[in-house]
């Protein structure tokens, strides 16, 4: 399977601290890819460091291509990449179809005036944002924020989503939801790449996985088999496959 995204080396430090160091990553074509780890791991600040939020040190390709430092967030975005970060970061006073709106900017910004049919394949996915399309973002439920935030993203029509804790706060059977949708994201050819803080779920729905510890890959391997893996288990999954809370909160 050919590359998507794929990162060297690649380290991130806050001054003189370093959240993340000399990490290898590979996103694949139409691939779910989780990231796992304690809090504090450095997961979040990997996400941000892609997108082009925060430096980094090291090597980033992205369809075979070189980003460079001074490739920002809106060169990023126009290249097909998309992030929905954890608070989401909707505007609250903004309708919903505003925000969504919003999310085609960068393809406005290059001359594309119709973006309907990205809208209607959104509204698609989420039938309760169509009914909600005049409503205010903020009045939305956490379940609704959430597919807003991600339909937002979609609306650039994004080759790479990376999702940060998109089940953060929401009820199991919004959870379930979301993640039926993840996979039909995928279906349809997106890539994924999932910060998530149900280890569980995310290895359920993911091709390949990698577990950081304090900055550093210390596990990686195809989905299923790290679900397998006594050390995974033990620290994320619960000692028994039935028991879905982990020991260790997985917030960055």
């Amino acid at each position: 399977m050919s590359s998507l995204l794929e990162i060297r080396g690649v380290s991130v430090s806050y001054g003189k601290v370093e959240a993340v160091r000399t990490l290898d990553l590979r996103v694949g074509e139409k691939q779910i890819v989780s990231l796992i780890g304690p809090n504090g791991a450095g997961k979040t600040t990997l996400m941000a460091a892609l997108i082009g939020l925060l430096p980094c040190s090291g090597e980033v390709f992205f369809h075979g291509d070189k980003l460079l430092p001074h490739h920002d967030v809106a060169h990023r975005v126009s290249l097909g990449m998309a992030l929905v970060p954890e608070s989401r970061e909707l505007f609250a006073p903004m309708s919903v179809e505003d925000n969504l709106c919003l999310g085609a900017f960068s393809r406005y910004r290059r001359g594309d005036r119709d973006y309907s049919d990205a809208r209607n394949e959104v509204f698609s996915l989420f039938p309760r944002l169509k009914e909600r399309r005049k409503q205010a973002a903020g009045t939305l439920s956490g379940g609704e924020r959430q597919m807003l935030a991600i339909g937002r993203a979609l609306m650039g029509k994004p080759c790479l989503l990376m999702l940060d804790e998109p089940s953060l706060g929401l009820a199991p059977r919004i959870i379930s939801e979301i993640f039926s949708i993840i996979e039909d994201l995928r279906q349809s050819g997106v890539s994924i790449l999932l910060v998530e803080q149900n280890a569980r779920a995310a290895l359920k729905a993911s091709d390949y996985g990698y577990v950081l510890e304090v900055g550093e890959l210390v596990l990686s391997g195809p989905a299923a088999k790290l679900a397998e893996d006594p050390k995974v288990i033990e620290s994320f999954l619960g000692k028994r496959p039935g028991i879905a809370l982990s020991p260790i909160p997985l917030l960055v």
